[in-house]
């Protein structure tokens, strides 16, 4: 299968409602179903959780992706949540070697589609800055679609967006039943 010719345009998945992630993921899944080569960075999470049982995979993209030629993601966060108040040294330092790779990627451009998964958060929580985010904007070559996710696009970001859509909570059963997380639905 030949690779279609990609008019790479910077996507922005934004907002309070459910979605974000799961709308890249749809993304890159048609894309890779395409030849096209994709990459998932994600700040702020890990690829494993910590359990009484040992580790294990706690998003399940990532084990569906380990079947899925031309797409791989790569998480640069940690197993517990980051405090958004006082991020710890170490969450800074591991966003910072996402925000590095992202460069990587654009620079070499070894990937079609690049998703930079909760980068807007990063920003909102100051482990990287805007000014870093909007400079990955500038640097990505023409043929490279860029998607960023994440509440809290900062209004520079909209601006330098060609897509923008706001996934908007109108009702969510976290409220309305109370109910956790459920695996296979929200992690």
């Amino acid at each position: 299968m030949s690779k279609p010719e990609v008019n790479g345009q910077v996507q922005v998945l934004t907002g309070d409602g459910k979605g974000k992630t799961t709308c890249a993921l749809g993304a890159g899944l048609r894309a890779a179903g395409h030849g096209l080569e994709v990459l998932m960075i994600c700040f702020m999470k890990a690829r494993v959780a910590e359990r009484s049982g040992g580790t294990e995979i706690n998003y399940g993209e990532f084990k569906s992706v380990e079947n899925i030629p031309n797409f791989a993601i790569l998480t640069f966060g940690r197993s517990s949540f980051v405090n958004k108040d006082n991020p710890d040294p170490e969450d800074i330092r591991l966003a910072q070697q996402g925000l590095q790779k992202a460069r990587e990627v654009l620079a070499g451009h070894e990937y079609d589609v690049l998703i930079l998964d909760e980068i807007n958060v990063a920003v909102e929580w100051n482990l990287i800055s805007l000014e870093d985010q909007l400079e990955l904007i500038r640097m990505k070559p023409p043929d490279v679609e860029l998607i960023m996710t994440g509440r809290y696009a900062r209004q520079e970001v909209i601006d330098a967006a060609d897509l923008v859509t706001e996934m908007r909570d109108i009702k969510h059963y976290y409220s309305t039943k109370k109910l956790l997380a459920r695996q296979g639905f929200e992690f």
